[in-house]
């Protein structure tokens, strides 16, 4: 695989959770920042836009969007200003099963088309943002057209961008936003576990 680099988003403010830090939260006895980490540990460099954390993963690099909270376009900013490979991981940090071949399946689909960004679709037909490889380069000039980035939709960063979209049928997007979509993670996890055995 040629050289990338990842961004994960870590800062959110999880709501949802009641404050608690959704990062460090656990599925399969892992935090899943953890399990996002393992999935891109062939990254040059990866940056987390967020509070640092103990990870397993060494040679992290930490930043925050300024202000902190601003949101994900916000969080962008930040973490490009760390990016130098022509092509970047762009991630959720509460992606429980994103792993190693979907990110190649990504960054191949970024190469063989020639696209600005190749983004996972969930089986709803969601786009997911937060799961995708961009071209580092578009990023930044749609981030500097947009001028200040505090407080707006990511949807906003990505509409100039030509982008290709992959089927998600695995549900490797799968993003726990609330408690419940937590306890399903779990016990997913739990079964995949055991029919592996």
């Amino acid at each position: 695989m040629t050289a990338y680099d990842a961004m994960v988003l870590a800062g959110g403010a999880a709501r949802r959770f009641g404050g608690a830090d959704k990062p460090a939260l656990e599925v399969g006895g892992r935090p899943l920042l953890d399990r996002v980490l393992a999935a891109c540990a062939d990254a040059g460099t990866t940056v987390v836009v967020g509070p640092p954390r103990d990870t397993a993963r060494d040679g992290v690099t930490w930043t925050r969007e300024q202000p902190p909270g601003g949101g994900p376009v916000a969080a962008v900013a930040a973490g490009l200003g760390r990016i130098t490979a022509d092509r970047v991981l762009l991630l959720a940090a509460d992606l429980p099963f994103l792993d190693r071949p979907t990110v190649g399946r990504l960054l191949a689909v970024l190469d063989e088309t020639g696209s600005e960004g190749a983004l996972l679709v969930d089986a709803a037909g969601r786009d997911q943002p937060l799961a995708a490889a961009y071209r580092t380069a578009a990023l930044r000039r749609a981030l500097a057209a947009l001028g200040e980035p505090d407080g707006l939709p990511l949807r906003r960063l990505l509409a100039p961008l030509d982008l290709v979209r992959l089927a998600d049928p695995q549900g490797v997007a799968y993003d726990c936003d609330t408690w419940e979509e937590l306890a399903q993670a779990r016990e997913r996890e739990r079964v995949e576990r055991r029919t592996d055995r």
